[in-house]
């Protein structure tokens, strides 16, 4: 006799929490398709990484209660604190919203009562879209909650009201399509849509089977990622930079936080609470915006992505390596942005607030706070999730990755690298310590791009980088020693010790890849002499591939160089710039620096 199967007339804590979790593990073995078929707000392949993100915060991040309120409001939480993306936003604020409208039901929630607070849910996740675009995944959300509160009327058994709800979930994201343009253009339906209906798929299997099982390919897969037709940049990417921030506070003023956001630019998302709010938004100038916000809140969390460098990692790559290294490279932005360059910004912190190297912070704005802040600026490595992210992004769209990173004697930030590098089984990266800073980092990652825009395979170009190491040279020309002693790189009493006696020391990099005194001088004028010294010393014993001058604030000191150089080698530099802030925190401003690199 056929075993009769239980109705699930409620949902509990325990029970929602597990839910989910499964629906949560759908969207994540979804990632790569959802990526692929992403054109929409902006054709920069990442939706999926974006979901996938905001899931493993959940799962990372939230706690089964006994209360479904509570429950709740702990996944809540975590999304929003996680979320990425201008779809994991919106989800954020989706169950943001469920958590506030469960009203009463503190243990249980039945049908009925899901499908009321799922209803008014819906509408906070619009409320928190500044201009919302139907044909996206905030349709599919509000029509599937439609369609549950309806049908919950009429039925008491959870699986039942999932199974009928997602037919309509399902058929909204087939006609995603018919309501926006860009989606029929490319021959795709909305991927956050998709990575909603993957969620409710997630949970239906979960509720039939109690496993936290993989969502099986379903026939709203029907396009195969090779068919996805290339949408066009031009129209789509006029705002360069996907933005986002956690603030966190007390009574935050959630409306005076949407009304910068949106003068910034498009895509714009404000969700959360008077505690809690965290923003996205599609600018050209995410200096200027967090700028606006760091006097509104505790900026805790930052994300700023290059959407046009994600465009053509997806769409146009120019070559099948991808090179990457960290902001304290000191490489020319059409440079980078030539070569298709890829990096990851390093933090930069003024007591309670967080800026993102080269991307939310520029250098004058930089030497501004650096002149007025009673707070003196420390550099950190970006948490781990930032090098996750773009290393998986990476290593997704190219054949393979050379991370080229700042030096191991100078920051953390290689270790990360090669720690997550080891963490992605099955892709192919290799990450190369640079022994060396600013521009010495700087010619490694300029002439290792040049071989893989020429087609050269990994194994050459990691060979190669192995080799030039040990030939680059960074000689810095100090103005003074006050940002040293204040970020704790010189002791006070070594620096008081310089400063009675007028030492000017020449900064160098060893070939352990930490700074030690080249040499010692009494005055500015012989300090340049010194260097150009030094820099001789390099050029008559092995041929010079290239230099590279830059400095902080002081450009009169690099022409001065530049002159100099260019008579002393018979050519001159390969570029001149200046120092990325996050350089500027130790070397203060008036500093100047000579990178080699010999043949």
């Amino acid at each position: 006799m056929k075993k009769m199967k239980l109705k699930i007339r409620y949902l509990n804590g325990n029970r929602l929490y597990y839910a989910f979790l499964a629906g949560g593990n759908a969207v994540i073995h979804d990632q790569s398709y959802l990526n692929r078929i992403n054109v929409f707000p902006v054709p920069d392949g990442d939706t999926g990484t974006n979901l996938a993100s905001t899931f493993r915060a959940i799962a990372e991040g939230a706690e089964a209660k006994r209360s479904i309120k509570e429950t709740l409001k702990s996944i809540a939480n975590a999304a929003l604190y996680g979320a990425q993306g201008n779809s994991g936003l919106i989800f954020a604020q989706f169950l943001h919203g469920m958590s506030k409208e469960v009203g009463h039901h503190e243990w249980m929630l039945t049908t009925k009562a899901f499908g009321e607070s799922v209803k008014r849910a819906a509408q906070h996740a619009y409320a928190a879209i500044v201009h919302p675009v139907e044909g996206t995944m905030i349709t599919v959300i509000r029509e599937w909650a439609e369609a549950v509160y309806q049908k919950a009327s009429h039925t008491a058994d959870f699986e039942e009201l999932f199974a009928e709800s997602l037919f309509t979930a399902r058929q909204s994201l087939r006609e995603t399509p018919l309501k926006l343009a860009v989606l029929a253009k490319a021959n795709v339906v909305d991927a956050g849509a998709k990575g909603f209906v993957d969620f409710l798929e997630g949970i239906l299997q979960f509720i039939k089977n109690g496993k936290l099982l993989r969502v099986q390919k379903t026939e709203l897969d029907w396009i195969p990622p090779d068919e996805v037709k290339a949408p066009s940049k031009d129209k789509s990417l006029h705002n360069r930079f996907c933005s986002e921030a956690l603030l966190v506070g007390t009574n935050l003023e959630i409306e005076g936080i949407r009304n910068i956001v949106q003068r910034y630019g498009d895509s714009a998302v404000v969700a959360g609470s008077e505690e809690r709010v965290r923003i996205h938004v599609h600018t050209n100038t995410p200096d200027g915006l967090f700028f606006e916000l760091k006097d509104r809140g505790t900026i805790a969390q930052i994300k700023v992505d290059d959407m046009k460098k994600q465009y053509e990692a997806v769409w146009s790559p120019k070559s099948k390596i991808a090179i990457l290294t960290d902001s304290s490279c000191d490489l020319p932005r059409p440079i980078m942005d030539d070569r298709q360059i890829h990096f990851i910004p390093l933090n930069i912190v003024f007591g309670a607030q967080q800026f993102l190297d080269k991307m939310t912070i520029l250098p004058d704005r930089f030497y501004d706070l650096l002149r007025t802040s009673k707070d003196h600026p420390k550099s950190a490595v970006p948490a781990l999730k930032a090098f996750q992210n773009t290393m998986s992004f990476l290593s997704s769209h190219y054949e393979s990755v050379i991370a080229i990173t700042v030096s191991e004697g100078l920051s953390g930030t290689y270790g990360t690298f090669l720690k997550v590098a080891q963490s992605l089984t099955g892709r192919k990266i290799s990450v190369i310590d640079s022994k060396s800073i600013s521009a010495g980092l700087g010619l490694l990652v300029d002439r290792a791009s040049e071989l893989a825009l020429a087609g050269h395979p990994h194994e050459e170009i990691v060979g190669q980088l192995e080799s030039w190491v040990p030939k680059g040279r960074l000689f810095v020309d100090v103005l003074t020693l006050k940002y040293f002693i204040r970020g704790g790189r010189v002791s006070a009493v070594k620096g008081l010790a310089a400063q009675i006696l007028n030492i000017k020391p020449v900064v160098s990099i060893g070939a352990d890849g930490k700074a030690y005194n080249a040499a010692k001088t009494f005055s500015r004028k012989r300090m340049m002499a010194k260097v150009l010294e030094l820099v001789r010393g390099v050029a008559e014993k092995d041929k010079l591939w290239g230099y590279a001058i830059v400095h902080a604030q002081n450009p009169a000191r690099a022409r001065a160089y530049e002159e100099a150089l260019t008579g002393m080698l018979g050519f001159g530099p390969r570029y001149i710039m200046e120092v990325s802030p996050v350089i500027g925190v130790h070397s203060g401003i008036g500093a100047a620096a000579v990178a080699l690199l010999s043949e």
